[in-house]
């Protein structure tokens, strides 16, 4: 039997922090997605435990205001693609402009400054990771995907993924087949 979960990464991560500063014994506030304020002097000892804490699950302090931001965009980034069809079509632009109250120019300047790479670009990799997860994890068909995903088309769609991975989305899709096939005559 298969089941497929879908996260809720905002929940996810907010429950984890919660969790582990109440183990600590930190007081703290939860200013933001990923922003947090300590409401009294922490001991150095539980600042060192936090961060190790932290490390064992991948995830990185940031304390470059740039590099905060730039982490941010994406956070809300990935939230958008994920989040397409719960959304009204709006310029991913004006979406990060509104979320992030800065001009889009100064965004999309900071971005590229942070991370070598434009905003776009960013925003067609995650759409495309997500592609290929629903090709992975679903049977909607391309039409299905392309239209979660907000593509006007399927041969829009197609073109960004072929552009990005070098392969079609039905090339993909025959690999995924081919690959189940295999795992199952294994598993025989």
């Amino acid at each position: 039997m298969k089941i497929f979960i879908k996260f809720d990464f905002t929940t996810l991560s907010t429950r984890f922090i919660d969790d582990k500063m109440t183990e600590l014994g930190i007081k703290y506030q939860m200013l933001n997605f990923g922003e947090i304020e300590f409401l009294e002097k922490v001991p150095e000892d539980k600042l060192q435990a936090f961060d190790h804490i932290l490390d064992d699950y991948g995830i990185e302090k940031i304390e470059n205001q740039k590099v905060i931001l730039a982490q941010k965009m994406k956070d809300a980034i990935i939230d958008m693609v994920l989040n397409a069809n719960d959304t009204i079509n709006v310029k991913s632009s004006v979406y990060l402009s509104d979320k992030l109250g800065h001009s889009y120019g100064y965004l999309s300047n900071l971005f590229s400054e942070v991370t070598y790479t434009s905003v776009e670009n960013f925003i067609i990799l995650q759409r495309i990771e997500y592609a290929k997860s629903l090709m992975i994890n679903t049977d909607l068909s391309l039409t299905e995907i392309a239209f979660k995903l907000q593509y006007s088309s399927v041969a829009h769609l197609s073109t960004q993924f072929k552009n990005t991975t070098g392969i079609t989305p039905t090339t993909f899709q025959r690999i995924i087949t081919k690959r189940r096939e295999l795992n199952t005559n294994k598993n025989e």
